[in-house]
């Protein structure tokens, strides 16, 4: 094997993203690109984020649970944040408070099951900038950083915001649309039971 060939990335939560090929590149990484924490107890979800905000250009670091976004934020203090809702022990809630009193300047955007919205728009009060429901991209996490210029589908037609009974009514049918109308795949991506999935859908449209 050539000596200079490049060596497969590690990945482990509490780890920065810098694959080896990066290395002699890592000073330029460090100083100029923006930072974002990816805080998620799924392993397979937090890393495919890191890896997809890698590839858009940010300096990209992860954690699994509240004690590693502690260990993170002693000397680390990201321009941007990702955080699960629904984490094992302490609350993404609570990881949201914790992060934005060692790091105020931090934005922060949580990701939430449909379930959950209403605690998400708690999370807003406490400080993050937006909430995005699953299954949701890197593309659209990265979209919802910038909640002035979301489209008119979150901000409604005259600028008036839609009921929370419409976003999550909206939420279940595009779900349903890439789950191609299987409801059991839906429920599962919602993250809620399939008889509640379908006693939602019984009910007129808000």
């Amino acid at each position: 094997m050539d000596g200079n060939e490049s060596r497969p990335e590690k990945l482990t939560a509490n780890h920065r993203l810098v694959p080896e090929a990066m290395k002699p590149a890592a000073e330029v990484v460090e100083t100029n690109a923006e930072t974002i924490l990816v805080v998620d107890d799924d392993d397979i979800l937090r890393t495919r984020l890191a890896k997809a905000f890698q590839k858009r250009g940010f300096d990209t670091r992860m954690a699994s649970c509240f004690d590693e976004v502690v260990d993170q934020i002693t000397d680390f203090q990201p321009d941007r944040a990702v955080i699960d809702l629904k984490m094992p022990g302490k609350s993404g809630l609570e990881i949201l408070k914790k992060l934005l009193e060692n790091s105020p300047g931090t934005k922060a955007v949580i990701l939430t099951g449909y379930g959950s919205i209403s605690n998400a728009v708690d999370a807003i009060k406490l400080g993050a900038i937006n909430y995005v429901t699953k299954p949701a991209n890197a593309d659209e996490i990265l979209a919802s950083f910038f909640p002035e210029k979301m489209d008119e589908n979150r901000l409604g037609d005259d600028l008036h915001p839609q009921s929370l009974a419409e976003a999550e009514w909206d939420h279940i049918q595009r779900v349903l649309s890439d789950c191609n109308g299987n409801i059991s795949e839906a429920a599962r991506q919602l993250d809620i039971p399939r008889r509640t999935l379908q006693r939602k859908l019984k009910k007129l449209a808000p």
